[in-house]
């Protein structure tokens, strides 16, 4: 094993310096660190994780806990947070909360309270009031992402803003017949966002002066197969039928365009197309999509914890609302 002594004398520097420049920790002159780094690089020195914990009191692990791991704006969300933890020199430990109360209570009461981790990021996780407390009980930098919680610091997506972006789309494309895939109640936890996304939907009509039609209302699964099951009742009833149709998610809405495709539809001669969060398929489809930047909110949402780090502070920070953009491309079309 190559110590740390070693790298401090190929380097000339002192170990402190050394120790310094490889934990980002305190200041080293941009030369000196150059040389530690290319020292340990050419010594192939890796810092040991239990030493620099017994030294700094540090674990460099950060707890990220998540509702779903096996659903793709999830997935995503977490690449943004390992990516930008990564590069600095940091692990994350998973906490799948799940539908099951005993096993979410027991994240927040056993397993975050073992001091494996410097800090938490919760992702699209409503927390209530016991929760929140248990989680600030630990006295750790705490990053949520979702709807807004006063007592944590919280990178906020307006979805209901999302929503009505995305139907004020087909409203200006001259549509008025337009049907919304939402979800079952089942799907309606955590801040909510199903159920945004459709007062967002319903804002924009009425603005309009359009009445909701309540038969366009489809209620899903935010799959792809949801979305599917979901646009073959809204096209197969009898009935006046929607020239277009809001998705409130990117997979659903690709789930709509396969289903109007083996119908006999045109997307979107026949039928417009727009979902909710910028999927990687939304290319491959041509979707036009409201963005939410979900790799960039995991991102945002590592540099937020690791200044609290930097900062050694639990106090909520104020933040603007996460970014969201219109991405028009070839799945919806003047009526």
């Amino acid at each position: 094993m190559v110590s740390i002594d070693e790298v401090a004398k190929l380097a000339g520097v002192s170990t402190a310096t050394v120790s310094r420049a490889l934990s980002g920790r305190g200041y080293v002159s941009a030369v000196s660190r150059e040389r530690v780094h290319v020292a340990a690089q050419s010594l192939g020195y890796v810092v040991s994780s239990r030493a620099s914990s017994l030294a700094s009191g540090r674990t460099r692990n950060i707890g990220v806990v998540v509702p779903f791991l096996d659903r793709w704006f999830f997935s995503t969300v977490l690449s943004g947070v390992s990516s930008a933890l990564m590069r600095h020199g940091y692990d994350i430990t998973l906490y799948n909360i799940t539908a099951d109360a005993d096993a979410r209570k027991d994240v927040f009461e056993t397993a975050l309270r073992r001091q494996r981790v410097d800090a938490v990021i919760a992702v699209s996780i409503e927390l209530d009031e016991a929760e929140t407390t248990r989680l600030l009980a630990l006295g750790l930098p705490v990053i949520a992402i979702g709807g807004p919680n006063p007592k944590l610091d919280t990178l906020t997506v307006d979805d209901f803003a999302l929503a009505q972006l995305a139907t004020e789309h087909l409203l200006g494309l001259g549509h008025t017949e337009i049907a919304h895939i939402g979800a079952n109640p089942e799907f309606d936890i955590d801040f909510h966002i199903p159920t945004n996304r459709r007062l967002g939907f319903e804002k924009a009509l009425a603005d309009a002066g359009i009445t909701l039609n309540p038969a366009l209302l489809e209620p899903a699964d935010f799959t792809v197969e949801g979305g599917y099951r979901a646009c073959k009742q809204l096209l197969g009833r009898p009935g006046a039928r929607p020239t277009a149709v809001f998705a409130a998610s990117d997979e659903m809405a690709v789930g709509a365009i396969l289903a109007a495709r083996d119908l006999g539809y045109r997307v979107p001669e026949d039928l417009s197309v727009i979902g909710i969060d910028g999927h990687d398929l939304g290319r491959v489809f041509r979707l036009t999509t409201v963005d939410q930047f979900p790799f960039k909110q995991g991102e945002r949402a590592a540099d937020a914890v690791l200044a609290r780090l930097s900062a050694d502070s639990t106090t909520p920070q104020e933040h603007e609302a996460l970014p969201f953009e219109l991405r028009v491309r070839g799945t919806t079309a003047r009526r």
